[in-house]
């Protein structure tokens, strides 16, 4: 076999369709709720958030969609992503498998977030919206929306998880250079979280705060509209051409991944490397492993209960049928603060009930051991998020090191960790520690969760 370090594609063989995986799956997802009247939710009822072409991509039961030129223009500047094989890190874990690593860090914002950023961006103003609200956990969402935002000559207002906002102040640097407002959440700008620091005036923040707060300030005026960068269907298509274009660079070297680890928060960069491989494995064309992998302190799959709940923390949102730790859930202040989200995807979560995703969750002290062996030997210092799937990648690794056994694995490497260097710091100086979600706090936070009768 020729031995490949880098595997790419020309722009003209990149993806032109995302994929839908709702019409290959055995079963539909549950609907989405009214957070009121707890019925399914019409387009009528997304409208004040969303736009309607975006809402259709949401409930869509097309195998595939089109993305717009415009989009596949912006897209270009650094669509196709490498594939890399990590030879180096093979060798330092003395291992058989082959390792493979879709790199989405060559994005101008440093990460995979662009893929949906820009064609939400592009779908709000063809609608005339002049603004987007949105949250941020680790600061890389926001980033990749202000990025777009910029791009179609938008405003950008965004609210930043408060322990994010604290250890990363370089990005929200990076997000006001693409000009965007940005707040640390919970703010008191919006009375979602005024209502938070009234509780808790030192309140770390979470996904779900900044959710609330964001979509309050959408749905307060007509010429706005809110943008998410995970959970929601339509994101996670949009990051299809991920898995789409490994593809396509697999069929070029004659390889199949045995088994595919993605780090999971609410879902978006797992959705997207794995759906296309999951299209083809229940086509019969390959049988891969399949794996989430989720902070050990945030661990909605492996911890949380499958049930509707609401998306943010105040109540505002739609109810979706995901895997929950419950929406007012506030997580340790771990450092991949993209994972610390209270819920997963309802795609992601669906397919996990069904049996064709696992998952695992890993404390962050065997993630940032396996970070430092990936940029000794591949030279690319991961983000935090990413971290969890190195070292899953790593255990598949010493497992085949164990049965002799080839194995070829693959991962996405959803972005590179310049702006989460305190991270780093923090490990190398030995003040990083595990923290481990207690099943007594889901079990507790179920009961604020509402009930929903199948």
């Amino acid at each position: 076999m020729t031995e490949y370090t880098k595997i790419t594609l020309d722009e003209s063989e990149m993806p032109t369709q995302w994929y839908n995986i709702i019409p290959d799956l055995p079963a539909p997802p549950p609907p989405p709720l009214h957070p009121g009247t707890h019925q399914p939710i019409g387009p009528d009822d997304l409208a004040p958030l969303f736009p309607m072409a975006l809402i259709g991509q949401e409930v869509s039961t097309d195998r595939h969609v089109d993305i717009p030129g415009e989009v596949l223009d912006i897209y270009r500047l650094w669509r196709p992503s490498p594939l890399y094989r990590a030879h180096r890190l093979e060798k330092l874990l003395d291992t058989p498998a082959r390792i493979y690593y879709k790199y989405e860090g060559v994005s101008p914002a440093g990460s995979h977030k662009p893929n949906t950023a820009v064609p939400q961006a592009f779908y709000n103003a063809a609608e005339g919206v002049r603004k987007l609200t949105t949250e941020t956990g680790a600061g890389q969402w926001g980033s990749a929306l202000s990025l777009a935002c910029a791009m179609f000559d938008m405003e950008c207002e965004v609210w930043q998880v408060r322990a994010s906002y604290d250890a990363k102040p370089h990005r929200k640097t990076m997000m006001a250079v693409w000009g965007a407002t940005v707040h640390p959440s919970p703010s008191d700008v919006t009375n979602a979280g005024r209502t938070i620091l009234a509780q808790d005036p030192d309140s770390p923040g979470s996904l779900g705060i900044a959710i609330s707060e964001a979509v309050e300030a959408a749905a307060a005026d007509p010429t706005v509209k809110y943008a998410l960068g995970s959970v929601l269907n339509h994101v996670l298509m949009h990051q299809t051409i991920i898995g789409e274009e490994a593809l396509l660079q697999f069929a070029k070297i004659g390889e199949t991944p045995d088994v595919l680890v993605g780090c999971t928060g609410g879902g978006s960069n797992f959705g997207g490397l794995s759906f296309p491989f999951l299209r083809e494995k229940l086509a019969g064309r390959m049988s891969p492993t399949i794996r989430c992998v989720e902070p050990a302190a945030c661990p909605s799959l492996t911890k949380g209960v499958y049930r509707y709940d609401f998306g943010d923390t105040i109540g505002m949102t739609p109810l979706v049928k995901m895997h929950t730790l419950g929406h007012d859930f506030v997580p340790d202040p771990i450092h991949a603060g993209g994972l610390r989200y209270h819920g997963m995807a309802p795609l992601v979560s669906h397919l996990y009930e069904m049996g064709l995703v696992e998952a695992e969750a890993i404390g962050q002290l065997e993630c940032f051991d396996g970070a430092l062996k990936f940029a000794k030997t591949e030279g690319i210092i991961p983000a935090p998020e990413p971290t969890h799937a190195i070292a899953a990648a790593i255990r598949e690794a010493n497992r085949a090191k164990e049965s002799g056994e080839e194995r070829v694995i693959l991962t996405a490497l959803c972005g590179h960790g310049h702006f989460d260097l305190k991270a780093y710091e923090d490990f190398l100086g030995g003040h990083m520690v595990d923290y481990e979600y207690p099943a007594e706090k889901v079990a507790a936070a179920m009961e604020r969760v509402p009930v929903i009768e199948d």
